[in-house]
């Protein structure tokens, strides 16, 4: 840190409570060597986190994101219907998901509030997309700027074709919260989280709600990965066959009448676990991590 707009004092006051053996802070102006000090600092909480040991947690712990970038005409038929299957046994079992993106809930918001549990959550949620809208309409944005070029050449003809595939990776569960941008899980079940279809901005504030894995899904590709491990689930076997080292599984078993949406998910969920258990996504060997914040101005 240094000592311009955000001081260390003034992050510590609005950080509030944290664990002093976990966060640590470092002030470059006031060390000879910040390099120096620095490592010392990494290698104090490396040996601290070596203390730790693995243990089993129930399923219901695990918090999955779901995400979609890259689509193209079989997303809304393959890759997000298997994921949407996935977040249902998930909150089945107790456990947790979150829905984001919020542009791409524009049209087919029925869908979506006709499933909220409560008034209240209807009324967040409701909040939630309008404000976006108010959100475009301040800073001049045409809403039909999405879909993007890409997801047209896939074949997604129109913002509700692409809006009524996207909100698919939600399943069928009811919707028991409504999350800001920048706030953390409160609420077990299916959540809605506000923020943009940029991949990155929004694969980084699900990691920020408490997410522990995103389900990727895209039709035209992309070796992304976020903060926290970050599973490709591709629409289309083709792509799949084009580029083994960006997927992590191939929903194009769907479309290729290989297996149903219900078994292509069962799979899934095997792989999900096996991702929550420390096997490691294509992005992780690959090195692919990264974060973005949302900037002020538009971000579709």
């Amino acid at each position: 840190m240094v000592c311009e707009n955000l001081t260390h004092e003034q992050f510590v006051e609005e950080l509030g409570d944290f664990d002093p053996a976990r966060i640590r802070f470092l002030t470059c102006q006031d060390v000879d060597d910040e390099m120096a000090a620095g490592r010392e600092i990494l290698q104090e909480l490396v040996e601290y986190a070596a203390g730790f040991e693995r243990e089993d947690v129930p399923v219901s712990e695990l918090v999955i994101g779901m995400k979609c970038g890259g689509s193209d005409g079989l997303s809304g038929i393959t890759a997000n219907p298997v994921i949407g299957r996935v977040s249902d046994m998930l909150v089945a079992r107790g456990g947790t998901s979150i829905l984001t993106e919020v542009p791409e809930m524009f049209g087919a918001e029925d869908i979506l509030l006709s499933r909220c549990r409560t008034s209240e959550v209807f009324d967040e949620a409701a909040s939630m997309l309008n404000g976006f809208k108010d959100y475009f309409i301040r800073h001049g944005e045409v809403v039909y700027e999405n879909p993007s070029p890409g997801n047209k050449a896939g074949g997604i003809t129109t913002l509700e074709d692409k809006s009524c595939g996207c909100v698919q990776k939600g399943g069928a569960a009811p919707i028991d919260g409504v999350l800001g941008y920048g706030d953390r899980i409160q609420t077990r079940g299916l959540n809605l989280l506000c923020g943009p279809g940029n991949d990155l901005v929004s694969a980084t504030a699900l990691a920020a709600a408490g997410a522990n894995i995103v389900l990727f899904s895209t039709g035209r590709g992309t070796p992304f990965g976020s903060a926290v491990p970050t599973c490709k689930v591709f629409t289309n076997t083709a792509l799949s066959e084009r580029k083994p080292g960006w997927m992590d599984f191939n929903a194009g078993v769907v479309a290729d009448g290989e297996r149903t949406i219900d078994e292509a998910a069962a799979d899934l969920f095997h792989r999900v676990i096996a991702f929550a258990e420390g096997e490691k996504t294509v992005s992780e060997r690959a090195g692919y991590r990264g974060i973005a914040i949302w900037k002020d101005g538009v971000t579709l």
